[in-house]
């Protein structure tokens, strides 16, 4: 089986070791995993801020890169919800306003082909053990985009309950949003805090080790939080724990 990597902008720019991981952890099971270097960011930035026109472009690109793939891979729950909500809908406000078929036609093709990854794993390829191992305490924080828009359900904690040597703790108000939003963090930024301080609160309550979640733009608020407290607490992209092994653990 081979299935094309769409690593989003924000692990290529910030957590490149996330894609890194998705590629180790798809190749131990099989895959092969093809890296379009033509993709570039979504375009959520844009559509979420209002700047729909200014989205289409990158709606195009990201349609034309992967083309020809019958598996888009994504460990970005936020970035594939965006492709499968928002792409159709833009391509039918272009062509609502007179700019021709072409975009939605693309965006219906790319549609159903792309998978976040704990969909990918578990629908696709049908495992819930990946082979791995990570001796921590770990608790889980769904996203909103993976929890509401894309309805990912117990996905990600059954491959984290199928890790070997993992103690899987609940997080106390886990469907609480953390309070990102993307541009939201930057427009309201005392509303974000106050909600990234609630979560992060929550998870420092289950005496982990590791706050795990499946979006990096997520996670990336609240280690910063953490971080600024000086919580004994890391977040890590569940693709780089699935990644790890007793072999080449997690360094």
């Amino acid at each position: 089986m081979r299935a094309a990597l769409f690593v989003t902008c924000v692990n290529d720019a910030l957590y490149p070791r996330t894609g890194i991981a998705v590629v180790r952890l798809l190749e131990r099971l099989g895959v092969t995993v093809d890296f379009p270097a033509a993709q570039s960011c979504c375009g959520q930035p844009q559509y979420n801020t209002g700047y729909r026109r200014e989205a289409e472009p990158l709606v195009r690109r990201t349609a034309e890169a992967f083309a020809g793939y019958e598996y888009v891979v994504t460990p970005s729950g936020s970035c594939a919800a965006m492709i499968r909500s928002h792409y159709p809908r833009i391509g039918r406000a272009a062509e609502a306003e007179g700019r021709g078929p072409a975009l939605t036609a693309l965006a219906e093709d790319l549609v159903p082909r792309v998978y976040e990854l704990t969909e990918f794993l578990v629908d696709v390829l049908g495992v819930t053990d990946v082979g791995a191992y990570f001796p921590h305490t770990v608790t889980y924080n769904p996203s909103c985009h993976g929890l509401r828009g894309l309805g990912l359900g117990d996905r990600p904690r059954r491959l984290l309950a199928a890790v070997r040597g993992l103690e899987l703790r609940e997080l106390p108000g886990a469907e609480e949003c953390c309070g990102f939003g993307g541009t939201f963090a930057v427009k309201n930024p005392d509303v974000s805090a106050a909600m990234g301080t609630d979560k992060t609160a929550h998870a420092l309550s289950t005496g982990a080790e590791v706050l795990c979640g499946a979006d990096n733009s997520c996670l990336a608020h609240l280690d910063g939080i953490l971080r600024r407290r000086g919580a004994p607490l890391r977040a890590l992209h569940l693709a780089e724990i699935l990644a790890a092994t007793e072999e080449e653990p997690l360094v």
